[in-house]
């Protein structure tokens, strides 16, 4: 099927519907067409916009731009879980991970700073970490010692080789240090 604007000498437009391009020739040139609103049958196609298909770089990079937004959203989620229901323990994360791989303290969920070296030995040795996705730390946390108690306030490092880290997850570490 196809779709043509339609227009008769009276200017008024509309759409009419035909099989084929030689179906409308044929309807048009045996006078069979008719404008519905005042019954003319010198109809003749009216000027149409042409039907420009979108480019396919373009179609890609609309559903990359998805696919990225809503893996940020994921990210932030992810994050935004850690912050509200791990402890945070500053730079003692890699003694605090160690701890609580070695059973020396209570395992629960911690996420703090490490350099990208502490990181590759915690590895080495088989503790359980992961980067933990997403901006640098909130600086309004409170340190949380073993027991729960809050330590200070913790601040992020502007160091480049200082990473937030946690156990099970760890912010960000440097691929390169780790290689």
């Amino acid at each position: 099927m196809i779709k043509y604007n339609l227009l008769c000498d009276s200017n008024h437009e509309f759409e009419g519907w035909f099989r084929s391009s030689a179906d409308y020739d044929d309807q048009a040139r045996d006078g069979l067409l008719e404008c519905p609103i005042c019954g003319s049958d010198a109809v003749k196609k009216a000027v149409m916009a042409p039907a420009i298909a979108r480019s396919k770089s373009r179609d890609r990079d609309e559903r990359l731009a998805k696919m990225r937004h809503s893996i940020e959203a994921a990210v932030d989620r992810a994050r935004d879980y850690v912050e509200k229901n791990f402890d945070y323990v500053g730079d003692q994360f890699p003694e605090e991970a160690r701890r609580m791989h070695y059973n020396e303290t209570e395992a629960r969920g911690i996420y703090g700073e490490a350099t990208g070296k502490e990181v590759r030995e915690l590895v080495e040795e088989g503790v359980g970490v992961a980067p933990l996705p997403g901006g640098p730390v909130k600086t309004d946390k409170k340190i949380a010692s073993d027991d729960g108690a809050s330590a200070g306030d913790a601040a992020a490092s502007s160091k480049a080789d200082k990473d937030m880290a946690g156990a099970p997850l760890i912010e960000k570490a440097d691929k390169k240090k780790l290689n």
